[in-house]
Formats: C-alpha cells, sequence, structure tokens
C-alpha cells in the first residue's frame, strides 16, 4: 500500500504566459485553478504534495519535435519580449515574452512528474501546464499550443526505460491532432481521444487508427455535439475496457481538458466535474461504467478498487489541456485531485 502522496505541478513560468485577457486561453485560467486548489486543501493535506518543476531540454523536446520548430517559437518568444508585444504565430497562437519558458516549463513539468512517480515520491501526479499542448505537432504550433507536454512526457517514458507501453488518454473537447501524428506510426504508445465532432481541428476521424508498425493503436471516439451525459460516459468507459483488452500499458498520461464541461465557450458537451471524477477513477482501475461509491476512499488505488479483481500497476500522470471558463476549470481540477487522492467527489 503506498503511502505517496498525489504529487502537484505548476510551474512559475507557466502563469507568466500573456496571450491577453481577450484570448479563451488567459493567465486568468491558471489564478483559478490555484484558487481552486488552495480553498480545498483541508480535504486534500496530507494527500496532495506540491512537486517542484523544473526544465525540459532542448535534447528532451527534440525528441518529438522538429529543431525548426523549436527555434521559430523561441525566436518568437525573444522577439516579443524586445518588443513587448504579443507576437501570432497563427490566427489563434500568440507568443509572449514568458512563452517559451512557460512551454518548457509545462514539458518539464511533466517530466518531472513521471520522474517523481516513477522514483515513488508520488502515487500519481497532475501537472497543471500552460500554455496547452495537445495540437503542437512535430513541425507546427497550433491551437494555442507550443510544445506537445503529454507527447514530451511519453517519449522520456519509453527513451528512459521507466515503461514499455504508454497509453494517452485524451478528453479535451478537441482531437489533439498532434499527438495523434507524433505516434501514429508507434506500437508502443496507444492514443485515445474522445473529442466533439465536428469540430477545431478537423481531425480524429473513427477510422484513422494508426499506419505501420503502429496499425490499431489510435482509437478515436468522435462525439457530436450536445451528446447527454449518461451517452457520453457510456462511450467513455466503452472505449477505455475496448483499450484495455488489446494493449497492457505501463503508464497512462491523460490530457485532461476542462472544456469538454458543461457552458465552456469553445466546447458543446454537457459533463460536469463529477464525470470527470468518475473518468479518473476508472483510469486508475475502478469498475469501468460505474459510478465512483460517495464514500472517502482509504489507501492506494489497488485496496480502493479491488473490484473484479483488478488490481492495475499503471502509473498515472494528469496534464491540464483546456477549459476556458477559469472557475470551471478550478472545480474540474479539484475533482480530478481528489480522484488522484483516493478521496471523495467534492
Amino acid at each position: 500500500m503506498s503511502s505517496s502522496p498525489t504529487g502537484f505541478l505548476l510551474h512559475p513560468a507557466s502563469a507568466l504566459h500573456d496571450s491577453g485577457w481577450g484570448h479563451p486561453e488567459h493567465q486568468g485560467r491558471l489564478r483559478a485553478l490555484a484558487s481552486a486548489v488552495s480553498m480545498d486543501m483541508l480535504a486534500l493535506h496530507d494527500r496532495v504534495a506540491q512537486m517542484e518543476s523544473r526544465t525540459a531540454t532542448d535534447e528532451e523536446l527534440l525528441r518529438v519535435h522538429t529543431a525548426e520548430h523549436l527555434e521559430r517559437v523561441r525566436s518568437a518568444a525573444d522577439r516579443a519580449m524586445e518588443e513587448e508585444r504579443c507576437i501570432a504565430l497563427d490566427s489563434d497562437t500568440l507568443v509572449s515574452g514568458a512563452s517559451w519558458d512557460a512551454a518548457t516549463g509545462s514539458a518539464g513539468g511533466v517530466l518531472a512528474a513521471v520522474e517523481g512517480v516513477a522514483r515513488g515520491f508520488a502515487r500519481n501526479a497532475f501537472v497543471a501546464a500552460r500554455p496547452p499542448g495537445h495540437h503542437a505537432t512535430p513541425s507546427r504550433a497550433m491551437g494555442f499550443c507550443l510544445v506537445n507536454h503529454v507527447a514530451v512526457g511519453a517519449r522520456f517514458v519509453l527513451d528512459q526505460g521507466l515503461g514499455r507501453k504508454v497509453l494517452i488518454v485524451d478528453w479535451d473537447v478537441h482531437h489533439g491532432n498532434g499527438t495523434q501524428e507524433i505516434f501514429y506510426q508507434d506500437p508502443d504508445v496507444f492514443y485515445l481521444s474522445l473529442h466533439q465532432s465536428p469540430h477545431y481541428p478537423g481531425t480524429g476521424h473513427a477510422h484513422e487508427t494508426g499506419s505501420g508498425s503502429g496499425a490499431g493503436t489510435n482509437l478515436n471516439v468522435p462525439i457530436p455535439p450536445g451528446t447527454p451525459r449518461s451517452e457520453y460516459r457510456e462511450r467513455f468507459f466503452h472505449a477505455l475496457q475496448d483499450v484495455r483488452s488489446r494493449f497492457s500499458p505501463d503508464w497512462v498520461l491523460v490530457s485532461c481538458g476542462f472544456d469538454v464541461l458543461l457552458g465552456d465557450p469553445l466546447g458543446g458537451q454537457e459533463l460536469e466535474p463529477e464525470d470527470l471524477y468518475d473518468f479518473t477513477r476508472a483510469i486508475l482501475g475502478g469498475p469501468e461504467g460505474e459510478t465512483a461509491p460517495s464514500v472517502e476512499v482509504e489507501g492506494d488505488r489497488r485496496a480502493a478498487f479491488a473490484v473484479q479483481g483488478e488490481t492495475p500497476e499503471e502509473k498515472v500522470v494528469v496534464v491540464l489541456e483546456g477549459g476556458y471558463v477559469p472557475a470551471r476549470v478550478g472545480a474540474g481540477t479539484v475533482a480530478v485531485l481528489r480522484a488522484l487522492a483516493g478521496l471523495k467527489a467534492p
């Protein structure tokens, strides 16, 4: 039984990335997240501990991104610093003077989380990454994303010999086209995405299942706008069970987008924070398709979910992606953190 806490990581530079208050991905997102976590510390105390983040190195980033891409983002941030203004990389992806440090710090936060979980310092971890990352392709920044944090983390796990198989679960309301592209031919990384369709960026069709040696390790679940919560939950649990029946990961990395919650201006779904609590518990080994009990769970995930004979050994790191109603980002984070820490739903 593990006595290690759930790790919480937020690189200080992430809060300084400044796309402007009129931009959906503004600085208030992290302020609301940090405030909500702080207000819940009475419950989280001794179960969640802040871990020190770090900065990802160029070598670590080059495992998933081209040198040209990294130089483009870094140069734009340097120019933004000199000119004291935002630089647009595309119509909606802006770079400020602090953006390079924020992006590399967020990716480094994922690496620090992986290292901490691998060494047993944390039972699992949540990384408050900003800007988000799952749209960033090997050679392009897009969709507010500069560096693909989850991809950097997955590649680090494999390259460092910390695991042989990685499952990436992406429930952001938008398809993570960058993550899919990076691992589309990789048999050691399974990418599962539930996302609204039709929607930005227009990728993530059900027939996209991987290619070459990675054939069969990509599962897209397109979901129409306004799908009822009950149907969305059923599709999530079914997809997760499907993946587990044919892929046995050592690690699960979650692209956690809170734009899938009801009321998000860039979404169109009807989920609530308690649904993401249940999704997180299912990833930790809870019985798929069943609502988590509304009682505090003691001990680690093996004790908490000794149901149906399941004793999952996967190491889990959750990474913030989208979510554009600050209060909902905060509420969603608390729900996911409580699930990771084995506490009752808020």
